[in-house]
């Protein structure tokens, strides 16, 4: 996605994966005069190994100072955010989650049950394998979804029941996004004939 958007000549992408700072668009969310749901770095990682301090910092007090707004910040370096953790400012209206594709990267749920956000959740998307193994404890929402896109692969509805039924067992908050494939506007989002909507508790 990175190359085609730099080879259409997006400003923002024109450094391709190199590391590249935008502090201009720190200024966004105070002008917004809805309340949002805003994914914060959909197209990179927040607590890559190098992004600074500093600029990690300067995010979070962006969020900090937009209580109207609730950000979703995902990471698959759950390592460095358990790291970073105590350098930040977690206000009420940041959730902190992290990237779950099979069971090998359970483990970052131990690092992210760390972290004093108000909300944690586990992005279990594309969910590439079972995961028969899945502590929730301290984890307020599941988010569940297949791959999509060409060369995508096939996601088993048994590895879905499996989580949503530990989400149930444990009293957490269990959607699922996505069945995925080539053709997602057909495969839907259904699981056993309902859509799985849940959000975490007060924000149903």
């Amino acid at each position: 996605m990175a190359t085609r958007l730099k080879a259409m000549g997006q400003v923002r992408y024109r450094n391709g994966f190199k590391l590249t700072l935008h502090e201009d668009a720190l200024d966004e969310p105070y002008g917004w005069r809805r309340p949002r749901y805003v994914f914060v770095n959909s197209m990179s990682d927040l607590f890559h190994k190098e992004v600074p301090l500093e600029f990690v910092q300067k995010v979070f007090k962006v969020m900090n100072e937009c209580p109207q707004h609730q950000f979703q910040v995902l990471t698959k370096r759950a390592d460095r955010l358990e790291e970073l953790a105590r350098e930040l400012h977690w206000t009420p209206n940041i959730w902190m989650g992290v990237s779950v594709e099979n069971q090998d990267y359970t483990f970052r749920i131990n690092h992210l049950r760390k972290i004093p956000a108000a909300i944690r959740f586990l992005s279990i998307e594309p969910l590439l394998g079972p995961i028969s193994r899945l502590n929730l404890k301290g984890i307020h929402w599941v988010i569940v979804g297949g791959e999509s896109g060409p060369h995508s692969r096939p996601l088993e509805a048994d590895w879905v029941r499996t989580i949503r039924d530990k989400c149930n067992d444990q009293g957490v908050a269990f959607f699922f996004k996505q069945w995925g494939g080539t053709r997602k506007h057909l495969t839907g989002r259904k699981l056993d004939r309902r859509e799985w909507n849940e959000m975490p508790r007060g924000l149903r």
